[in-house]
């Protein structure tokens, strides 16, 4: 399924899982373009499709034992990516259906964006911990932008979307607060505090 970087038996680099991640990184550019210039239809499709790359990359890399540091690494990346090609989006396309929800939904992206940068300014890189929260949150996230771009915009689904994501991100933040270097693919606060023990 993958091959092995040279000199390590435990680190696998060419995979599935990891060429969906580079997918949603190379495809970034082409797809912000769209929606910069006004392509909605372009944009909503390759935004879902870059969704669903998402979620498969995890599967795989779970169902095959194909996670990695560089993988979770390469990951979080794209999934930076996504965020703002998400909230471009947004700001192009809905804002008008956002704006009754607006101060949740800049609640919501301050603490996200803050999660990243103090990973950068206390471990130097972007966060890479991939909490079972963060998981479901991105999920969550990514069928709610789905059905946005897809349909219309579901006040309830919003509201469960922007809910489980300051929950999350206050989670990641919590974690980083306590743990002294970053580390990857870890579970969530429950388990930070149980190994710590």
């Amino acid at each position: 399924m993958g091959l092995k970087k040279p000199g390590s038996e435990n680190t696998t680099i060419y995979n599935i899982p990891n060429l969906l991640s580079s997918y949603r990184i190379l495809a970034f550019p082409i797809i912000l373009w769209f929606a910069l210039t006004g392509k909605q239809d372009l944009f909503a499709i390759f935004l879902v499709v870059n969704l669903l790359t998402d979620v498969a990359d995890g599967f795989i890399a779970r169902k095959f034992n194909l996670e990695s540091d560089f993988g979770a690494k390469l990951d979080s990346w794209a999934d930076n990516f996504t965020y703002i090609l998400a909230f471009t989006g947004v700001y192009v396309f809905k804002l008008e259906e956002f704006l009754p929800n607006i101060v949740s939904f800049l609640v919501w992206m301050s603490l996200l964006f803050s999660a990243l940068f103090f990973s950068v300014i206390k471990f130097g890189r972007f966060p890479s911990l991939h909490l079972y929260s963060w998981k479901i949150g991105g999920y969550i996230q990514g069928a709610f932008f789905i059905v946005l771009f897809s349909y219309d915009f579901i006040t309830p689904f919003y509201y469960l979307m922007i809910t489980w994501g300051i929950l999350s991100a206050l989670e990641h933040l919590s974690i980083q607060l306590m743990i002294p270097e970053m580390r990857s693919n870890v579970k969530g606060l429950y388990w930070i505090l149980r190994d710590d023990k």
